[in-house]
């Protein structure tokens, strides 16, 4: 579908940064040269239309004291659409991918608290009855994929914005007060399209805006919001082949390589995972994205 100059310009600038102001619709319209109201409709279509998946804060499963891991699979073919079901049927599978290799079937797993993933992952081996690998992130080297959008709409990927380059990765043990929990359990769907959605989550929990405010930025500082802005749908936007490349790196060279290999703008994840040899004697994980299969081999 054709964008609008508002929606093109929205997606290619608010992939985060989304300001922490009380009207931070109205700031942007000044940017983009539109009046509140437009853009705050325009946004409301990008959702409709499916064109984002999400806007609002992308927290970090981990951060917030959650489980997350990648786990994979030998499905035989003959019973591959029942096993995926099985699997599909657990509400702590967040992604589930097929791919070519013997390891067949690949799916992230998200639990409140990382002592559940073990338990989850024996159920599905007991339910299916085939073993499931585990491969637990060790390092994250990078994450995060921002999309770009041409006049005709063409998207391509582009490095993040200087601003919103991760970190060094620091581990941060402080727990989340009452007031964090809240702010994540009334975001986790998104943030309200209206002129003062911080005070709407204010009024929500019952604090003032400016608290809610000061929480939001004291969870950006600390890594437990990734970024607020909008999630494009990259299968919309024509970004609809993605492979998962794998690297059997020497320990001594996994962080520079993971680094550099981090680097690249078509990749959205590159993380260290322990190899499970002999069936999968890799340790460098990185997703590539492109408009089909050509372009990501």
């Amino acid at each position: 579908m054709q964008l609008t100059g508002i929606e093109r310009e929205f997606i290619n600038h608010y992939q985060g940064g989304f300001p922490l102001v009380e009207r931070p619709f109205l700031q942007i319209a000044g940017e983009l040269g539109c009046s509140e109201n437009e853009l705050i409709e325009s946004v409301r279509q990008l959702r409709e239309n499916r064109i984002l998946t999400r806007f609002g804060p992308l927290y970090d499963a981990a951060r917030l004291g959650g489980g997350l891991t990648l786990a994979a699979m030998a499905v035989p073919e003959e019973r591959f659409d029942i096993i995926t079901e099985m699997v599909n049927s657990y509400p702590e599978v967040a992604h589930n991918y097929r791919r070519e290799h013997e390891l067949n079937m690949w799916f992230v797993l998200a639990t409140e608290t990382p002592d559940e993933i073990d338990q989850v992952l024996q159920s599905i081996e007991n339910t299916t009855r085939l073993k499931v690998y585990n491969f637990p992130k060790q390092q994250e080297f990078y994450i995060g994929l921002w999309l770009q959008l041409a006049a005709d709409d063409r998207v391509s990927t582009v490095p993040l914005p200087d601003t919103l380059q991760p970190d060094e990765p620091q581990p941060d043990k402080s727990p989340l007060d009452k007031t964090d929990r809240k702010l994540v359990h009334v975001t986790q769907s998104g943030l309200e399209l209206e002129a003062t959605p911080y005070q709407r989550i204010a009024d929500n929990i019952g604090i003032s805006q400016d608290e809610v405010l000061a929480h939001l930025r004291a969870m950006l500082d600390r890594g437990i919001i990734r970024r607020i802005g909008a999630v494009p749908n990259h299968y919309k936007l024509g970004l609809k082949a993605n492979g998962m490349s794998v690297w059997q790196v020497p320990e001594e060279k996994i962080s520079e390589l993971g680094e550099r290999i981090g680097q690249l703008d078509f990749v959205s994840h590159c993380y260290q995972r322990p190899p499970r040899p002999p069936q999968w004697p890799y340790n460098l994980f990185a997703m590539v994205h492109g408009h089909d299969r050509d372009e990501v081999e």
